[in-house]
């Protein structure tokens, strides 16, 4: 029989092991989405909700129903990545960031092409998506989580001030600092990459096909 999320709750805490199998069930693939967009790879991912979860399942007593659930294990889930990022320097991230990010003072579009059986293709899309993992990975841990939670996860700024536990004014600079990072660091990449153009072509490089 299926059970009320709030009623398999009250089974986790009397210790049934089914109740809590099948709670995280309905969880496991928001929980495993989130951990792989900060770690990067599967492998640390993997390691990482499943940390996540237990830490979820010793600190059941203490739930109090004083938040919804989701909200109480997604703040176990960010804090579990964000100590884990603060304690290794993590691979690049794989992320696809395929909308704009609302600045300020306008907007920044960073755009992975989609899945394309063209060899050329992907192999230029591989490309792009390391320089946006590079990009991704100079921000910092607090940085990047409000970036996935927000722009890619789509959370709502309240599900994020109470998830990370911040005030809407700190969280709101917090997703502005980084949105600005992000920008600054992708506008800087690209004035390198229009310099190294620029010397290659004075060293002789030939605009006759």
């Amino acid at each position: 029989m299926q059970l009320d999320e709030a009623s398999l709750v009250n089974c986790c805490r009397e210790g049934d092991l089914a109740a809590y199998d099948q709670l995280m069930k309905q969880y496991e693939k928001k929980v495993y989405s989130l951990c792989f967009r900060m770690a990067g790879n599967h492998d640390d991912a993997a390691d990482l909700a499943q940390e996540a979860f237990l830490k979820a399942f010793r600190a059941l007593p203490s739930f109090k129903g004083q938040s919804s659930f989701s909200t109480w294990l997604y703040r176990i889930v960010t804090n579990t990545c964000l100590d884990e990022k603060r304690r290794l320097a993590k691979k690049p991230p794989v992320i696809s960031l395929d909308k704009r990010l609302e600045m300020d003072d306008g907007e920044l579009a960073l755009t992975l092409p989609g899945n394309s059986p063209d060899p050329l293709k992907a192999t230029l899309d591989g490309e792009l998506q390391r320089e946006i993992q590079a990009l991704l990975d100079k921000l910092t841990a607090e940085q990047r989580i409000v970036i996935i939670m927000r722009d890619i996860e789509g959370y709502s700024y309240e599900e994020m001030a109470i998830t990370l536990q911040l005030s809407m004014g700190t969280l709101k600079s917090r997703i502005n600092r980084a949105r600005s990072k992000l920008r600054d660091l992708y506008l800087h990449r690209q004035e390198h990459f229009r310099q190294e153009v620029h010397l290659k072509n004075k060293g002789g490089w030939s605009h006759d096909m």
